[in-house]
This record gives structure tokens, C-alpha cells and sequence, in this order.
């Protein structure tokens, strides 16, 4: 893990715990073996921080659970001592695969379901550990994060619950909106973008990529995307274009207004591989009738970079999409759960955040800045750097 020099004389704020709630078991290990690894493998630590009892331990989790009665209400429990701890609670809020019983019937979990799990366990800690994070890779009602005429302000909500509950720091990615930590500017908010992953999955699964302007261009499926767009056009020195959403504000639908169209602004893109960003794909109709446009303008191949892969209506019409060529390459990050057949598909690759977000916590656990760990430059330069010696 880089920049561990920078930790090696500083006391960390407690002892770590991680809570990994059941949406994100399999994800919260993963992390645990990145720190553990971490920990064990640094030699330059002074002894005066290892040997704190329980900095270098096998495992940083904790055993706790959320059952349930036979109505449906639920407990929060922790079975480990979390007294003086700097406490790590990850959520996937996204996680609708596990279920639980209501009086019999079968219900799938919620982000509303998972959101009160996550209470119940910083219930269960409060008053005994030092220090309450929450790591909650998609941020609960992120996209109900401002009031257009007479609606709820969901996130922004529960961002204020959280705080009121006696949490320290709040840890996302990709934040729909980040402005919503405006509803906490007391409180720690930090948003991470997953780019230097996107750019290294793309890097390992694609073997003619070449990141030059005469090869690439980094595309914004919309105006809420730009900034993403900008920075990684910016740092890999490509042009970039941009599609704005023209929608019938005249009707609803699901409870938005329908896309009319997509209109594109920028060069030609022919010939050229193109990266499309954006936040997340849901339904994926507005990923992939961009992607269907820019084949239209003759783009050699379109990659799909999103840091969530929700696919909330199946993945027919990606298959179909990437059978017709339109798509060639879809990367996500593992912060959410995603269904098993989504591995099966030869068009995804996933970029692994698991060693991100371990350095995230150990940052934060040791109380220092996280200014390098926030900013990819460096690391994506040194891909670059790497690159082009290979070409070489």
C-alpha cells in the first residue's frame, strides 16, 4: 500500500474495527485481507505504533449481524468488544439479493432496509467506541439530492441522521452530487472517484488500447457527468465531447421526465475508441443509447466506465447491444453488489476497489491527510509512464 512512510510514526485514533454488514460480507473481507496484508507485510512502522495491542492483527472485523422477528422488525448486535475502537461500519444499500420473512411472506432487502440495519448497528456501538465511520459506497437516496418543486429531501435527510446518531466521517464514491454534504458541513464527507481503476481494467482487458488523441476520446453521456469527463480527458490528454439530455417536460414517467433525445457536442469521433463515464448505470437506456450514437458517428469502439453497475432491468439489452457492436467493453467497480450472471458476460470487466478503499482507512484510522489519496494523478501518470516503456 503507497504512502505508508507517511503513517509510520503516527498513533492511530483507536483500535481498528470493521463491521461489514451482510449486503457487503464478501466485500468488507476482501478489504480485511488488503489491511491485514498492509500491516504485516510494512517493516518500516515504528515499534511504538505495532506494538499498540491489536494494530497488527489476522483480521480487523467484527462479528455482528441484523436478525429479525417474525413481524419483520429487526436488532443490531455486535458480539465483539468495540470499547475506545475506530469503527469502520460498510453498507451496500443496493444489495436487493438478500431476503428476509414478514409473517411468512418472502420480502427482498431495500436500500430503505439496509439504511436501518446500518442504524441499528451504530446504535449497538454508540457510547463504546471512539470513533463511528460509515463506508457506504453508494450514498443512500443520492439521486433525491435537491427539491424540485413540493418533494422530500431524502438524502440530504439522511446524511442528518447519521450525524445526530453520533457518526464521525461519512466515506462514499462517486456522490450522484456532492453538494449534498452541504446538509453536514460540521461532519467529515469525502466522495473518491474510482479512475485510476477504470483506466487500469481497461488497461488489463483490452490489448490494442492506445491513450493518445489520435486514438481516444473520453465522451460525458450527460451534463451531469462533465466533471468526470473533463478530469479524465484532462489527465490522459484527449479531447473530449459531451451529450445533453433533451427531455418532454411535459409529461412523467417513473416519476421523471422521458429523454426525447441525446444531442452530441464536441469533434468527430470517427475512428477513434471512446470512454464513456458516468456515475452509474441503472436501466442503462441512456448509456446505451449513447453508445448507439457514437457507433452512428462511426467511433471504432465504445467502453462503458461507471462506477456502479445496477442493471435494475436485466442485462438483455447490453447482449444485444454488444452482439450488434455497439458496446465493447463495460467496466464497474465492485463497491455494489452485482448478479452472478453479470461475471458471464463477455463484455464486463471490473475494477477492483477493495485495495482503494483499505488505504482510505488506513488513512483515516491514522488520522492524516487524504489529499494524494483523493487525487489519482500520480498513479495514473505512472500507468501512462508504464505504458508507453512497454510500447517502447
Amino acid at each position: 500500500m503507497s504512502n505508508n512512510d507517511r503513517l509510520d510514526h503516527i498513533l492511530p485514533v483507536g483500535t481498528l474495527k470493521i463491521a461489514a454488514l451482510e449486503g457487503c460480507r464478501e466485500f468488507g473481507k476482501a478489504v480485511d485481507q488488503q489491511l491485514v496484508k498492509s500491516r504485516k507485510e510494512n517493516t518500516s512502522y515504528d515499534s511504538n505504533v505495532t506494538s499498540l495491542p491489536g494494530y497488527i492483527s489476522d483480521s480487523y472485523l467484527l462479528d455482528c449481524s441484523c436478525p429479525r422477528f417474525g413481524t419483520g422488525e429487526g436488532k443490531g448486535q455486535i458480539n465483539d468488544s468495540v470499547r475506545g475502537a475506530d469503527l469502520y461500519i460498510l453498507v451496500d444499500v443496493c444489495n436487493y439479493s438478500l431476503t428476509y420473512t414478514v409473517c411468512g411472506y418472502e420480502n427482498h432487502m431495500s436500500p430503505d432496509n439496509h439504511f436501518q440495519d446500518l442504524k441499528r448497528i451504530i446504535s449497538a456501538a454508540t457510547g463504546k467506541a471512539k470513533r463511528i465511520n460509515v463506508v457506504m459506497p453508494f450514498l443512500y437516496e443520492g439521486r433525491q439530492h435537491k427539491r424540485s418543486k413540493r418533494e422530500s429531501l431524502d438524502c440530504s435527510l439522511g446524511l442528518q441522521e447519521l450525524v445526530d446518531m453520533g457518526v464521525s466521517n461519512i466515506i462514499t464514491f462517486d456522490a450522484h452530487d456532492p453538494r449534498v454534504q452541504n446538509a453536514i458541513p460540521l461532519s467529515g464527507f469525502d466522495s473518491f472517484m474510482p479512475t485510476y481503476q477504470f483506466l487500469k481494467a481497461l488497461v488489463d482487458t483490452v490489448p490494442d488500447f492506445f491513450i493518445d488523441n489520435d486514438h481516444l476520446m473520453v465522451i460525458s453521456p450527460d451534463e451531469g457527468a462533465m466533471r468526470r469527463a473533463v478530469y479524465f480527458a484532462n489527465i490522459l490528454g484527449v479531447d473530449m465531447g459531451m451529450f445533453y439530455k433533451r427531455r418532454d417536460y411535459s409529461v412523467i414517467v417513473n416519476g421523471r421526465n422521458p429523454i426525447v433525445a441525446h444531442e452530441f457536442l464536441g469533434d468527430s469521433v470517427e475512428g477513434k475508441d471512446v470512454i464513456v463515464v458516468d456515475d452509474m448505470i441503472s436501466s442503462g437506456e441512456s448509456i446505451l443509447d449513447v453508445a448507439k450514437q457514437l457507433k452512428e458517428r462511426k467511433a471504432k469502439r465504445v467502453f462503458v466506465c461507471t462506477t456502479f453497475g445496477l442493471f435494475t432491468d436485466g442485462f438483455r439489452k447490453f447482449d444485444e447491444y454488444y452482439e450488434k457492436g455497439f458496446i465493447t467493453k463495460v467496466v464497474t467497480t465492485n463497491l455494489n453488489y452485482r448478479d452472478p450472471e453479470l461475471f458471464t458476460k463477455p463484455y464486463y470487466a471490473e475494477a477492483d476497489m477493495t485495495r482503494f478503499l483499505a488505504m482510505i482507512i488506513e488513512h483515516l484510522n491514522h488520522d492524516i491527510t487524504l489529499s494524494k489519496v483523493e487525487s489519482p494523478t500520480s498513479k495514473i501518470n505512472e500507468l501512462l509512464q508504464s505504458m508507453r516503456e512497454k510500447r517502447n
